[in-house]
C-alpha cells in the first residue's frame, strides 16, 4: 500500500486526558507512571492510558496509507514511554526543539505549527491535537485549496481520542488516495528526530505503509 500522507499524533490531550479537578483520568484510561528524560527518577510522573488506543490506532495503519508520526513535546519518549503502553512499535517523531515560551500560542497560532510546517514540506498531513486555534485551521484551509490535503483533528482534552476522530483521518485518507501528485514532496530522512528512538523507529517502519518517493517531487530547499 503507496503512503499517501503522514498522521501526525500528539499526546497530551490526545493519548493522555487532562486529570479532573480531584487529579483522575477518565475511568477508560489506566494510571501509570513514568520518568521522562531529564526528570528525576525518585519522581515519576503520574499518566493516564487508555489500553483500547493502541489496537484502534494499529488498525488504522493498516488499513489507510498514512504513515504515523509523533508530534509531542514528549519528543523520543512518545516512542519509549508512551507507545510500548498502548503496544504500538517505535516511530519517529518531528523534531520541534524546545523553545521558551509562556504560552502554547505565542503568535496566535500553535507553537509546534513552525516546526511542523518546515517538517512537512509539501507533504499531505493529517495532525491530530487538543490545541490548534482558528488560525491553524485556517491554515490547514489554506494548504488544502493550495493542492496540499491537510486535515486537523480537535479532541477534547479532557477526554481525549475517540474512535470518531479515526473514523475522520480514515474517510479523509481513503477520499485522497485518488488525487494527484503533482503538488506533493517528500520530507528527507534527515529531518525525522533525532531522539534515541529514531534509529529504531526507522527500522520498524518497514513494518508501516513507506512513502513512494517516486511519486512525490523533489524536496523542496
Amino acid at each position: 500500500m503507496t503512503t499517501i500522507a503522514y498522521l501526525l499524533i500528539d499526546v497530551d490531550g490526545v493519548l493522555i486526558p487532562f486529570p479532573d479537578s480531584a487529579g483522575n483520568g477518565p475511568a477508560t484510561h489506566v494510571r501509570h507512571l513514568v520518568v521522562p528524560t531529564g526528570y528525576d527518577a525518585d519522581k515519576p510522573v503520574p499518566i493516564w492510558l487508555n489500553p483500547a488506543h493502541g489496537p484502534m490506532l494499529t488498525n488504522l495503519f493498516q488499513d489507510v496509507p498514512v504513515a504515523p508520526v509523533w508530534c509531542t513535546s514528549w519528543h523520543g519518549d512518545a516512542s519509549t514511554l508512551i507507545g510500548p503502553k498502548l503496544g504500538l512499535p517505535p516511530l519517529p517523531h518531528v523534531e520541534l526543539g524546545r523553545p521558551a515560551i509562556s504560552t502554547s500560542h505565542p503568535n496566535g497560532y500553535l507553537w509546534k505549527r513552525d516546526p511542523v510546517t518546515r517538517w512537512l514540506g509539501s507533504a499531505p498531513a493529517a495532525w491530530i491535537d487538543d490545541d490548534f486555534t482558528p488560525a491553524d485551521h485556517a491554515w490547514a484551509a489554506h494548504r488544502t485549496q493550495s493542492g496540499i490535503p491537510t486535515l486537523l483533528i480537535q479532541p477534547d482534552p479532557m477526554t481525549g481520542l475517540e474512535p470518531s476522530h479515526l473514523d475522520a483521518v480514515r474517510t479523509w485518507a481513503l477520499g485522497i488516495t485518488t488525487e494527484s501528485p503533482a503538488a506533493l514532496r517528500v520530507v528527507p530522512a534527515q529531518m525525522l528526530g533525532s531522539g534515541p528512538s529514531t534509529r529504531e523507529a526507522r527500522k520498524t517502519r518497514v513494518d508501516l505503509p513507506a512513502l513512494d518517493q517516486s511519486r512525490w517531487g523533489p524536496t523542496p530547499t
